[in-house]
């Protein structure tokens, strides 16, 4: 996996995320989550293209460690969505 390879999947990912969120329900747990997950999943691919302008060695360990960050906690929100039942399997 090179890095134009992640550039583009992190930015699928992005849009996956968008486009999910729609079908969350439009309730109130449904439009927090919807932000919770739409600000974590997006801030992956914008966060990797950051890591890919580092300065250093250590500028780009710092800011993997925000992607991996930001992509444990869109993780967690998809595993609630799931184990809530907020979405139908389909």
């Amino acid at each position: 996996m090179d890095k134009e390879d992640l550039l583009s999947r992190t930015k699928r990912f992005a849009l996956d995320i968008i486009n999910f969120i729609d079908f969350l329900p439009q309730n109130n747990k449904g439009v927090i989550i919807s932000r919770q997950i739409l600000k974590s999943g997006t801030s992956v691919g914008a966060n990797y293209r950051a890591a890919c302008r580092s300065k250093s060695k250590d500028d780009f360990i710092y800011k993997i460690k925000i992607v991996e960050e930001e992509a444990d906690e869109t993780l967690f929100w998809l595993e609630i969505i799931n184990e809530a039942s907020l979405v139908s399997n389909q």
